[in-house]
């Protein structure tokens, strides 16, 4: 156990962050209760020559204290969703490793609105880190742990559910291997060359279809760029399966159906809906946390378009465990998915190089909002249309089925 989780820090040090190449300092957001796993990877970090490492802990239990007796000024003042500090240490070009593991149920009695409320905060206080986040300009990383609380959501029925959890994180990690920073490298090189492919066939439309019921076109900007893994020096998902690139604003048309619960702001949301219209959610509906997705895409007036398409098999690692674990970063890589709210700029031709308001115009969207959900089921099929009207089949039976041409 203490070998592997000493293999999961090295690698998500070194191959998602690069720090044994490129040493600088380090922020590091993590649950108080992983501070077992915390101390291992500060060690390894000291051993790669870091000195400079700011903790940022975060604590389930607490947040939910305040969001139950605090105002709004309070919660907006306090450092669970208030991250300036992130913005401190963007300006010292740092690497910032973001780890989570939420007691998703903890939150279920907090208004919908105090949720809405943080969650903004959350990515509204730390502008410089976006902005250099979406450009790639500094190294970054999400992964998660494993904790009691969330581990028993996980494995309800084990009787260790920390050391299932941590199994589980360490298979779907390839942590397992013998050299698991070997098995990422020839991981990302097959996650590049389906990117590569889609970027030559250039493709302008993209037809969802599933027995759930979801009929979507998606529209691409003429300049889009698909992107995956191993397109730079950094791995900022640790795992990954995906590629993806960002739509055009205005040009989704139809009806999508979650295939996986979602969780916003530590609260579970189920069986939903959303029907679009010129890119815009125009109605919503849901078995379970329909207000807080309705007051998600109230954040500002960029929050109810897209800003990210991924395509992943549905015969991938994470989704052959046949594990929910009620974590976007893990539901996200075992499903085709997409994203509410903000695009990313480095999928638009020389897009890093433009404003956010230029990229708006090109068809980018940009949001405070960043939220993934889960679409892919095992019947699904995506067709492709080009710019000179040639279809080709990208999906079939949930999983990736284009070829060279």
């Amino acid at each position: 156990m203490k070998e592997n989780l000493r293999k999961y820090a090295q690698l998500l040090l070194i191959r998602c962050l690069n720090l044994k190449e490129d040493v600088r300092p380090l922020l590091i957001s993590a649950p108080v209760r992983a501070v077992d796993f915390i101390e291992i990877l500060t060690h390894e970090a000291y051993e790669l020559g870091v000195t400079d490492i700011h903790f940022d802990f975060e604590d389930e239990g607490l947040k939910h204290e305040q969001l139950m007796y605090l105002g709004d000024e309070d919660l907006l003042e306090s450092p669970f969703w208030n991250k300036q500090i992130f913005d401190e240490y963007a300006k010292k070009k740092a690497a910032f490793l973001m780890l989570y593991s939420d007691d998703i149920e903890l939150m279920k009695d907090v208004a919908p609105e105090k949720i809405s409320l943080t969650s903004h905060q959350f990515r509204a206080s730390r502008p410089l880190y976006k902005k250099l986040q979406s450009t790639d300009e500094v190294p970054w990383c999400i992964a998660i742990v494993a904790t009691e609380g969330y581990a028993k959501k996980v494995f309800p029925k084990e009787e260790y559910p920390v050391q299932a959890m941590w199994d589980a994180i360490f298979h779907c990690t390839l942590v397992d291997r013998e050299d698991p920073i070997a098995a990422w490298e020839k991981k990302t090189s097959l996650i590049q060359k389906k990117a590569t492919l889609l970027n030559y066939y250039h493709f302008r439309t993209l037809h969802y279809e599933n027995a759930l019921g979801t009929d979507l076109t998606i529209e691409l900007p003429k300049k889009h760029l698909w992107k995956g893994a191993g397109d730079g020096p950094y791995i900022v998902n640790m795992p990954t399966e995906e590629v993806f690139t960002s739509p055009l604003r205005t040009g989704i048309n139809g009806i999508v159906y979650s295939a996986k619960p979602l969780v916003y702001g530590s609260t579970l949301i189920e069986d939903f809906s959303l029907r679009v219209e010129d890119g815009k959610i125009v109605e919503i509906k849901a078995a379970k946390g329909q207000e807080i997705l309705e007051k998600m895409i109230q954040n500002d007036s960029n929050a109810c378009y897209f800003g990210e398409v991924a395509l992943v098999d549905y015969d991938s690692p994470i989704s052959n465990t046949g594990l929910i674990f009620y974590e976007t970063l893990y539901d996200e890589n075992a499903s085709c998915h997409l994203a509410i709210g903000d695009g990313f700029p480095t999928c638009y031709e020389d897009g890093e190089r433009m404003t956010r308001e230029e990229l708006l115009e090109c068809g980018v969207n940009h949001s405070v909002v960043h939220t993934d959900f889960m679409v892919g089921t095992k019947d699904l099929k995506i067709t492709g249309m080009t710019w000179d009207n040639q279809e080709y089949t990208i999906f079939e039976n949930g999983n990736f089925v284009l070829k060279e041409r």
